[in-house]
């Protein structure tokens, strides 16, 4: 096997946090686009990707003899599962590298929409200050402590999230048909629901489930409706799970208090994307954020080392691949 290995991230991703990537491997850094992309990976035998980014066909991988794709996140949406396992190319990603930092992300977006703290500084820069602390006050805005928070999806990610919510003493609920972490969850004291009545109970939602044809549009206009009035949605799992336009919708007719949105339908999103038509009220309800719930130093240098550290022990000593997902 040689050590020739492409990767579809450039060299500065990994050296700007601190990050080399092994001295035993002959590496090319290619862009998705390259035209001569399915050439390199013929002659290869490993592929590193980022898990966000456009689709990779299956006819990239014709005729080639990767010993592995190695995905340098948790998510794999981005491949042809059918295609690999045809071709019997492993895939294996990084589980569990941006738990904390997506966790992180879950708890600040809920507590800045539940406090009204980004609308709070627009409306004092555009000099309403006294005429919205008086609403705020009004409005017996709540903190975190005692609030049930609904987490769909109770995976390791999911898991991680509860665990930060339960630090700030909330109660806690998932649902999920075939969860990965039920000893852990009955640790923590979560009741196990089903989705619609974990929506119309919890007064914070949050996903964290992957993107398939099962989950695509899992949370529409029916499942708004039955959140909790002033209820907070927030999305760090992938586009497509919620309907844009039915959210937005949701936000304009005050039903909800709030959501937050770090991934979209198409990304970047377009300038036709319903969110960004929010206005109003609706548009201070809204926090919108450019996928970066798990990306921060140490998760990025967690991740990147983990990835690393596997190619080399696949193509430069043989052994099978840590994570392996097919």
């Amino acid at each position: 096997m040689s050590n020739d290995v492409i990767c579809l991230r450039p060299l500065a991703d990994f050296t700007r946090i601190g990050v080399h990537p092994p001295a035993s491997l002959t590496i090319q850094y290619l862009r998705p686009d390259d035209p001569q992309l399915s050439a390199r990976i013929a002659r290869s035998s490993a592929l590193v990707i980022p898990a966000v980014g456009p689709k990779l066909a299956g006819s990239l991988f014709e005729g080639s003899q990767l010993a592995l794709v190695q995905v340098t996140g948790a998510g794999v949406d981005r491949l042809d599962e059918a295609a690999l396992k045809r071709l019997r190319i492993p895939v294996a990603n990084i589980p569990g590298g941006s738990n904390a930092a997506v966790a992180e992300y879950v708890v600040s977006a809920a507590s800045n929409l539940l406090r009204r703290l980004a609308w709070a500084d627009a409306e004092i820069k555009a000099g309403r200050y006294v005429e919205f602390r008086a609403r705020m006050i009004a409005d017996n805005l709540a903190g975190l402590e005692g609030l049930r928070v609904g987490i769909v999806g109770l995976g390791t990610i999911g898991l991680a999230v509860a665990q930060a919510f339960r630090a700030y003493g909330c109660t806690l609920a998932y649902h999920d048909p075939a969860p990965k972490e039920v000893r852990a969850a009955h640790a923590l004291g979560m009741t196990a629901m089903d989705l619609d009545e974990l929506l119309a109970t919890s007064d914070v939602v949050t996903l964290h489930v992957p993107l398939l044809p099962s989950t695509k549009n899992l949370v529409g206009a029916r499942e708004l409706a039955r959140m909790k009035p002033g209820a907070i949605l927030v999305n760090a799992a992938r586009g497509g799970i919620v309907d844009e336009a039915a959210l937005v919708a949701a936000l304009a007719s005050g039903h909800l208090g709030g959501a937050a949105v770090d991934v979209y339908s198409t990304e970047p999103p377009g300038p036709d994307n319903a969110l960004l038509a929010a206005n109003g009220e609706a548009a201070h309800r809204l926090l919108l954020t450019p996928h970066i719930a798990g990306v921060s130093l140490q998760a990025w240098q967690l991740l990147f080392r983990s990835a690393w550290d596997n190619v080399e022990r696949v193509v430069v000593r043989g052994e099978p691949a840590h994570h392996r997902v097919y």
